[in-house]
């Protein structure tokens, strides 16, 4: 196991993940996965893979991919999807507030419904800057608190008990600004509503990418 790895683990939660996110791709997290993929290139790294279900659309401008998950049974279902890829990918053990990678190796990053979960987005957007040569792209997909003052406040309360039955999941944070504070210039945006199952409400969600400036 990954030093540092050992406190992300959680099977159960992991199987069931991987059943909900298969239902979610159905309702149309497929096509949000392909438009977040549009336009990346060269050697990217994805930060919290989960089961892999973003690796089916990279397309043949990217070189290469790096994976990282720090979740075993999730990692190891991201194993076996890769190697159907249509792009070399290598999964590997790590976790976003210490990526296992050299400064300015990639020239992009793809972080997918990852940064509500991570323990410090800021820790983890700092990585990413960190392991991007300058210029290079993080591309993101992410659900955010909304900016309704009555969903928001909704949002905020639920968050403690949300958080520990969705595996830390944040359904309240701020990741556009996160993003923006952490030294991301946003080159296009998309914001809309969209539940991904059946009986959790429509959250709003961010779609876009922005370059390390």
């Amino acid at each position: 196991m990954a030093e540092g790895t050992a406190r992300f683990q959680d099977p159960r939660f992991a199987r069931r993940y991987i059943r909900a996110a298969e239902a979610a791709e159905r309702r149309g997290v497929r096509e949000h996965r392909r438009r977040l993929a549009a336009g990346l290139a060269g050697r990217v790294i994805e930060i919290g893979a989960g089961s892999g279900l973003g690796f089916a659309h990279y397309g043949p401008e990217v070189t290469e991919v790096v994976a990282v998950e720090p979740e075993d049974t999730l990692r190891r279902h991201a194993v076996a999807v890769a190697r159907a890829a249509p792009v070399p990918i290598t999964v590997v053990a790590g976790h976003a507030d210490r990526l296992p990678a050299e400064d300015g190796a990639f020239d992009a990053a793809v972080a997918s419904l990852v940064l509500c979960t991570v323990p410090s987005p800021e820790r983890a957007l700092a990585e990413i800057a960190r392991v991007l040569a300058p210029g290079g792209r993080l591309h993101f997909y992410e659900h955010v608190r909304s900016g309704n003052p009555v969903f928001g406040l909704l949002e905020d309360l639920i968050t403690p008990v949300w958080r520990r039955a969705a595996g830390g999941c944040h359904p309240n944070r701020d990741t556009l600004g996160a993003i923006e504070r952490a030294g991301f210039a946003v080159q296009a945006l998309d914001r809309f509503a969209f539940a991904p199952q059946p009986l959790i409400p429509r959250m709003t969600h961010i779609l876009g990418w922005a370059v390390r400036v």
